[in-house]
């Protein structure tokens, strides 16, 4: 084998925590293995906190990014995360209440990395699947969108979470989500912060491939509280993918705890699209990935500066209230009062640290 010159950043890396990098075997059409060609995993393994990144995490994920687009013998990149409850939830909300909350040039210089977290993942020379296990919600979502395929366990749910909690969604999905599901249902989940099915985000466009992950008496069934019947309701709107309701959707949660939940089938999908992909011709494949990519690149390129200067920014007032009412409120109590927030502002009380402690949420006694 030749001596081949290294273009990796940093070489002989090994992950210091929070993600595993794995290299797997991929098969050919009639499903046997592959002599040489590899697929890399790379795997978010923070399950505790539902998978959200750290700063630390942030850091090793661009060196596997480098790492699987350098490497010769890998055909696609696989990102995922360990466990069936979150593929990721965003930026670790606790690092950002009791670190970044009020130090605007950390938090910049945090988002430095962000950015170059998602570009990493832009500008990798193979094809990323997003293999989605779990929640893909707010940065979540947006290093998700910046995939190139997304297959997703049918209990899945997608969605934003800024403006609820004090930030707005400019690490990546104002830029790429009108591109998937169109300019008024992105403003719509932008704003509102409304969760998707992974049945609704597959209608939208949004994602490629829905597979259902639960088992009930050893035989693999669809999600039971998402409708996944093609309905149509008495105003004659399209119901299918929606969550159900009231006592119908208690009554399948409750079905839910007996079933177990087996991703093998996600698998088999990931590694069928692997072997599709290994059987094109390389140099071909890489500038097709490329061009696809430039929809989403024309609007991220233009905008992650500026977005990383008022993300700063905003850590002296907002995200300051809001990440810190996440990580101190109560359970099930986690969102400020957005209307005392408004009248407040309104009558001109200024920000600071008084008002910042009246709002955020208490314990009852």
């Amino acid at each position: 084998m030749a001596d081949f010159i290294s273009h990796e950043l940093v070489t002989e890396h090994k992950p210091q925590g929070g993600i595993r990098y794995e290299l797997r075997g991929i098969n050919d059409a009639a499903g046997q293995p592959v002599e040489g060609l590899k697929s890399a995993w790379i795997i978010i393994d923070n399950e505790r906190q539902l998978n959200s990144y750290t700063t630390e995490i942030t850091k090793e994920l661009i060196l596997a990014f480098r790492r699987a687009s350098e490497a010769r013998d890998v055909v696609a990149v696989v990102f995922t995360s360990v466990g069936n409850r979150s593929f990721c939830t965003g930026g670790n909300t606790r690092e950002y209440a009791e670190y970044y909350a009020g130090r605007p040039h950390e938090y910049g210089a945090y988002m430095r990395l962000f950015n170059d977290m998602v570009s990493s993942i832009l500008e990798c020379d193979k094809p990323v699947i997003c293999r989605v296990n779990g929640m893909r919600v707010a940065g979540g979502q947006e290093i998700g969108m910046a995939c190139d395929f997304t297959v997703a366990s049918d209990v899945a749910v997608f969605g934003q979470a800024g403006p609820k909690h004090g930030s707005a969604p400019v690490g990546g999905s104002t830029d790429f989500l009108p591109v998937f599901v169109g300019v008024e249902r992105a403003m719509v989940s932008c704003t509102l912060c409304q969760m998707w099915t992974a049945y609704e985000a597959k209608d939208y466009g949004l994602i490629a491939e829905v597979v259902p992950v639960l088992k009930d008496n050893g035989k693999f069934v669809p999600n039971p509280t998402v409708i996944t019947d093609r309905l149509i309701d008495d105003m004659g709107q399209k119901v299918y993918g929606k969550t159900k309701e009231g006592a119908e959707f208690a009554e399948a949660k409750a079905k839910m705890k007996t079933m177990e939940v087996d991703l093998s089938l996600l698998d088999e999908k990931v590694d069928a699209l692997i072997t599709s992909l290994a059987l094109t011709m390389p140099g071909c494949l890489t500038k097709t990935v490329e061009e696809v990519r430039k929809h989403k690149l024309q609007h991220w390129d233009k905008n992650r500066e500026s977005s990383r200067a008022w993300l700063g920014l905003n850590m002296m007032n907002e995200a300051r209230l809001g990440f810190r009412a996440f990580n101190e409120g109560p359970r099930g109590n986690r969102e400020i009062d957005y209307l005392e927030l408004r009248r407040r502002l309104a009558q001109d009380e200024r920000w600071g640290e008084s008002l910042i402690e009246a709002l955020i949420p208490k314990a009852e006694d």
